[in-house]
This record gives C-alpha cells, structure tokens and sequence, in this order.
C-alpha cells in the first residue's frame, strides 16, 4: 500500500476514513445514488479531483500563483469536441483531437513558463490571467470553429454512449492520473519543487535551475488539466466557455485548495468532494430548513434557496477560520499532537 500510494500515507485516521468513504462512494455511486443528477455529480467530482491535484501542483508544491489553468481546461475539452464534431465520433478521431490539446498545451505553457517565470509572482499571475482572458474572448469569437458562446454539442464513440462505462471510464483516468501526480510529488523532482516554494534563492545556491524546474511544474500542470478538461467534455458530451473557460471556475479551483489544504494532495479529494457537494446540493438542504422553519419570523428568508451562495461563502469563510491549513493539514496536525 505504500509503494501504491508513493509512500505518502495519509497520516491521520480521520483523513483515511474520509478518502476510503469518498472512494467507495465514487466505485458505488451508479448503484447507490440512482439518477441521472447524482450520477453527473460524482462525475464532476472525479474530474474535479484531478484538476484541483493538477493545480495543487502549481499552487501548493511549487508556489506558483497562475490564474490560466482553466484555459489549459479549456483546451482539452475543445480538443475532443472539435475533433468530434468535424471528423466524426470514431476512436481514431478523438484520440487526435486530444494528441492535438496536449501538443497545443505543452507548447502555451512552454512558452508562459519560459518567458514569464523569471518576473515577480505578481506579475506572472496578471501575465496568466491575460492570456486566459484572451483565450476565452478567442473561443467565444470563432463560432465557426468553436461555437462561440453556444459551445459544441457532439456524439460519441458507441461504446461511450452508455453513461455507466463512460463514468468509469472517466473515473479510472482520474484515480490513474491523480496516483500519477502523488508519484510526481514524492520523487526527488517533487522534493525540489517544494524547496523552490519554501527558499528559491537557497534552492538555486545549491544548484537548482529553478527556472527550468518551475517550466516543468508549469507544463506538468497544464497537461494533467488538459486531460481533466478531456474528460469533462467527454462526459457532458458537450464543451463551451462557461464550463470550461469561465474565471469563476478559476475562483473554484482556489476555493477547493484552500479548503482542502495547499500541498497536500489528499487534499484536492476533500476540497473537490466538499465544493461540488455543497454546490449542488445545498440549495435542497436550504429549502429543507427553510420550510422546517416557516414558522419562525427571520430565518425562513435567510435559508431561503435563492441565497445559497452567500451561505456558501459562509461556509467557506468557516472553512479557512477553522482550518487554516486546510482540512488535511488540520487533521494531520491533530494527529502529530
């Protein structure tokens, strides 16, 4: 189990029986939550998990502060739609749209690194956000090729079609591509990674080229987003600015970090589960309490469904109150005490 995990044990009881739960609940979610709302949220918490591990990457292990990940998201989901609704839905098809994304992703986060990672942190953040901005004002102007604001809506691959073995399919990627990025993080590369976080000044004394070794992080990051937004697209069947490009996605990413816990993978499980969860569901548990209290005089108004984001703000503000290192690193703190 260690050598499967790369030798990063989750280091607290609590913490192992919320990943095992999150597990077991992902493996059983087409049988025990039945329908088809239930079903897209344990997809969007699978491909979430990877995206937010992939930004973790950037953000906690490495300390780079980039607000273009979702444009790398972005480019993944178009990849396949593109190549699925002007070539067709064949196998062949769709793996070149996606070689395609990797090769386009590679190449931006090559040159974002190289010419951008030498400036402050500052500036390399509005350097991000300026190319992601550009790229979604680029998607949403080419209709003819991306579908501008309406997105692209595509078919599938026959074996695809069949939501349950699309699910899975999306699922064992995302497990795959997460235990990848756990190695990654645990090998001597990742072990650097965290020194350049922690002193980069001291890093390069010792002989690090920390410009290279940030290039890498950064194109490292951008592809395993590349392959989220893949997945994503392929189980919506459908790719468009707002649910691949859109900055308040961006804003979620942050969220799920912060609230899992920054350099801590495991932490980009309980982060995406606890985000999606509550995204989804806390308007119904809103309503639940706001008819459970219609008698009252104030709070029926103040559960009332329409407010859920201020109470999700709420939680998040309780969140990083309670835990400032995140979930994961307030159990692991409790469990070194």
């Amino acid at each position: 189990m260690t050598r499967f995990l790369s030798g990063d044990l989750p280091r607290s009881r609590v913490l192992a029986t919320l990943l095992i739960v999150i597990c077991i609940g992902l493996v059983a979610a087409p049988f025990v939550f039945p329908g088809a709302r239930s079903l897209n949220v344990a997809a969007k918490v699978a491909v979430f998990v990877l995206l937010v591990a992939s930004y973790d990457l950037l953000l906690g292990y490495t300390g780079i502060v980039s607000f273009a990940h979702t444009m790398f998201f972005g480019i993944g989901g178009y990849g396949i739609a593109i190549a699925a609704a002007k070539l067709g839905p064949a196998w062949g098809n769709l793996a070149l749209g996606f070689i395609a994304s990797l090769a386009l992703t590679l190449a931006i986060a090559l040159v974002i690194g190289l010419l951008s990672l030498r400036v402050r942190t500052i500036f390399f953040a509005m350097i991000t956000l300026a190319v992601a901005s550009f790229f979604q004002i680029l998607a949403s102007q080419l209709s003819d090729f991306t579908g501008g604001e309406d997105g692209i809506n595509f078919r599938l691959p026959a074996l695809l079609q069949d939501r349950l073995a699309c699910y899975y399919l999306v699922l064992a990627a995302s497990a795959a591509l997460f235990l990848c990025l756990l190695r990654i993080v645990n090998s001597p590369f990742g072990r650097v990674l965290q020194s350049i976080r922690e002193n980069e000044f001291r890093a390069e004394a010792l002989g690090y080229r920390t410009v290279i070794y940030r290039t890498a992080a950064n194109c490292l990051s951008a592809l395993f987003a590349t392959v989220a937004g893949a997945l994503y697209a392929l189980w919506l069947r459908y790719t468009g600015p707002d649910t691949t490009l859109s900055f308040a996605i961006m804003i979620d990413l942050l969220l799920m970090v912060v609230i899992g816990g920054m350099g801590t993978l495991y932490g980009a499980v309980i982060g995406a589960t606890v985000f999606v969860i509550a995204q989804n569901y806390l308007q119904d548990l809103m309503k639940i309490a706001s008819d459970a209290t219609s008698g009252m005089a104030l709070l029926p108004n103040l559960l009332h469904p329409d407010r859920w984001l201020l109470w999700l703000g709420v939680l998040f503000v309780v969140c990083v109150y309670w835990f400032p290192t995140g979930i994961v690193g307030k159990l692991r703190a409790r469990r070194a005490r």
